[in-house]
């Protein structure tokens, strides 16, 4: 016999067994099938259960063929490659539904009318009207959040990464850290707080300074972390050539990372844009339109959803206006992350060939 031919012989009887490529499918769909008729069997109505008991029977059912077949260390390796989809899949299921149901009931009134009119003298009880002035009250009131919490943000993180030693960055870092978590409502308070104290009645900006309170330890959280990836060598390299700090800041750091920056400032954005509680409690709500939000209430998109919902007892006017205005902000929302990633992807690093 040849050397290749023994040499072919002893490669055929060591590959292990393996599954087919379709294997993960056909069990999925067996698993599926198996769930339903257990489910039906077992007189269980809810569509959840089902996907649940078909879930397990499919991380079971790897596991038990691939055994068979692959010997159980790769049957471990396959059941943890099943429980990262089958948890994919379970986190996917809200979010879908919620998409779901939000564009099947928020189509029925939204149209150009309903985006380019407001309340104005329409009873929440009768149909009609729009939320044209809860759009511009939200550009307004998230546009000058973003004015005044991105700057700080940016400059916060370039001091705790640039400059940031000794007591005071640890302390600065402590409290952002707590700004992270605290819920909107306490946001709200504060500013709330000063309104009292200076006797000034609710107005857009108010609201804006509550929006700017909550986007501020995101923006900055998000910044350090992209200025952390700048690699020092350029800094170095830069200082090297006599160039100052501060400039050397401003011409390679910042540039070099403003990807990343601007898609954390942008998430940030999305984060506020959907905050009820501060705008309740600061903007109190106009059905008319004010273009000018350093006087007077104005309305914004997640208060008109708050009041059009809490108002839709007996009235499928509101309930309808609710679900337009909760789609529109949904794609508000989605533009931005939309925007956020091609941003990122526009300024990413470009690989070498």
């Amino acid at each position: 016999m040849s050397t290749a031919a023994v040499s072919h012989k002893r490669s055929s009887t060591l590959r292990a067994a393996s599954l087919p490529k379709w294997s993960p499918w056909a069990i999925a769909a067996g698993s599926l099938g198996l769930g339903i008729g257990i489910s039906f069997a077992a007189d269980l109505h809810s569509k959840i259960q089902w996907g649940l008991i078909a879930a397990a029977l499919f991380i079971l059912g790897t596991y038990g063929i691939a055994a068979r077949v692959e010997g159980r260390r790769q049957a471990k390796d396959r059941v943890a490659t099943s429980l990262v989809w089958v948890s994919f899949l379970i986190a996917l299921v809200p979010l879908v539904s919620l998409v779901w149901v939000t564009i099947s009931r928020g189509v029925k009134v939204l149209n150009v009318y309903f985006l380019t009119h407001s309340m104005g003298v329409v009873a929440d009880s009768e149909p009609g009207g729009g939320i044209y002035h809860a759009i511009i009250g939200s550009l307004e009131q998230v546009g000058l959040a973003t004015l005044i919490g991105a700057p700080i943000g940016v400059m916060t993180a370039v001091y705790l990464v640039e400059y940031g030693r000794g007591r005071l960055a640890s302390a600065v870092t402590f409290f952002v850290d707590v700004m992270t978590g605290i819920p909107s409502i306490v946001a709200g308070l504060f500013i709330l707080s000063l309104m009292l104290i200076f006797d000034m009645q609710p107005f857009g900006f108010a609201g804006s300074l509550a929006l700017a309170i909550l986007m501020m330890p995101v923006v900055v959280r998000s910044t350090e972390e992209m200025l952390k990836l700048v690699p020092n060598e350029l800094r170095e390299a830069s200082l090297a050539l006599g160039v100052p700090k501060w400039r050397t800041i401003l011409k390679v750091v910042l540039p070099t990372s403003i990807g990343g920056i601007t898609t954390g400032i942008m998430l940030s954005i999305a984060r506020i844009a959907g905050e009820t509680a501060p705008v309740l409690l600061l903007v109190f709500g106009n059905p008319f339109i004010n273009n000018n939000p350093f006087e007077g209430a104005q309305a914004s998109l997640p208060l008109y959803i708050y009041q059009q919902y809490s108002q839709s007892a007996g009235a499928n006017a509101a309930y309808d206006r609710a679900w337009a205005a909760s789609l529109t902000l949904i794609a508000f929302v989605m533009i931005l992350n939309l925007v956020a990633r091609g941003i990122a992807r526009w300024k990413a690093p470009k690989a070498g060939r």
